[in-house]
């Protein structure tokens, strides 16, 4: 973890004093602010640092998966389980166990979730033999699960549990100081990785990265400067070999010659009959946006050989609402077990 902002010396400060504990961590913020290496951190501070590491992205995964993702399952506990499978709260058993988009747990599975959390104990799926562990439990969100709460999508009595230690990451735009020492070690990172000599960034190039909003934080700075190394020359990073819109300039959009206007395109899909004339403007977008989405939905799916799970990174949706789509518009995706 790197900044010297006095919003990362906070950082700082709570997981060192939190590590030493066994008290659960509610890692909260933006996605890419680093919250898999405060939890990490936790983890390597802590009298647990020589026992098990486990990361679980809860989000990557139907309910059904997940808790036997969690849980283990026993042979026989539905048609795929040919043979008994720990879960990964055992598999953390003298350690930590990292919980990542927490908020993407189904209603039903955080119940067993909060057993877990309160009692320490479980049974895997198919099987009545309760099981006791010893782990440490980090999780994070990069939703307000108070937010969650109130729609009736989260649990109160869960979040109380997790919230024993919230620690806040904060987001790159707040702490502009950090940034060139994040250049710095990114810069050194991969030169080394690409095998390249890298020795300078330009001051412009400094100004316009400081200057930048950050909407995909740090991880946002790491992909931009990894591009920037595979393409210099000189082992100097100028300000041409960063995206236009870092550069202050209007973002490179995909689009087709000759796009039409809402309007044109409304009497088009009415002229084929895709929407229904005479509806009112509320419905035609509705019908329009259906059928966009659809369209990007279906295309994605082939581009990621319909496995939902890339298919959802690419989209930047949760993958249980990829499932649902994908159900709703009809479409084909792979079973996957990932």
């Amino acid at each position: 973890m790197i900044g010297q902002s006095p919003a990362m010396q906070e950082v700082y400060r709570v997981t060192r004093q939190v590590a030493a504990s066994s008290a659960t961590v509610l890692l909260t913020g933006e996605t890419g602010t680093g919250k898999e290496l405060a939890a990490r951190a936790i983890h390597e501070l802590s009298p647990r640092a020589a026992g098990p590491y486990i990361r679980v992205n809860c989000g990557a995964l139907s309910e059904s998966l997940l808790e036997s993702e969690l849980f283990g399952h026993v042979k026989g506990a539905f048609t795929s389980a040919v043979e008994n499978r720990t879960g990964r709260f055992e598999a953390a058993h003298g350690g930590t166990i990292f919980l990542d988009e927490i908020d993407s747990v189904s209603y039903t599975l955080q119940v067993k979730l909060l057993r877990v959390l309160q009692e320490q104990e479980f049974e895997r799926v198919g099987d009545n033999r309760t099981i006791r562990v010893d782990c440490r439990v980090v999780a994070a969100t990069s939703r307000d699960l108070l937010d969650e709460i109130e729609a009736g999508r989260f649990r109160d009595d869960l979040y109380f549990r997790l919230n024993v230690v919230p620690v806040f990451l904060p987001p790159l735009r707040e702490r502009p100081k950090d940034i060139p020492l994040l250049v710095d070690f990114f810069i050194r990172k991969y030169a080394e990785a690409n095998n390249v000599s890298i020795s300078t960034i330009s001051e412009a190039a400094l100004a316009a990265l400081v200057g930048y909003s950050w909407p995909g934080n740090v991880r946002e700075l790491q992909n931009y400067i990894e591009r920037a190394i595979v393409f210099s020359r000189d082992g100097h990073l100028s300000l041409e070999l960063f995206p236009a819109h870092v550069r202050g300039g209007t973002p490179v959009r995909l689009s087709r010659p000759g796009t039409r206007s809402p309007e044109t395109l409304c009497r088009e899909l009415v002229a084929l009959g895709t929407v229904a004339a005479g509806d009112s403007a509320t419905n035609l977008y509705e019908q329009i946006v259906s059928l966009v989405e659809r369209e990007l939905i279906d295309q994605v799916l082939k581009s990621c050989q319909g496995v939902q799970t890339k298919a959802a990174v690419r989209l930047g949706i949760n993958r249980n609402t990829l499932h649902k789509k994908i159900e709703e518009f009809g479409l084909e995706a792979a079973d996957e077990r990932l």
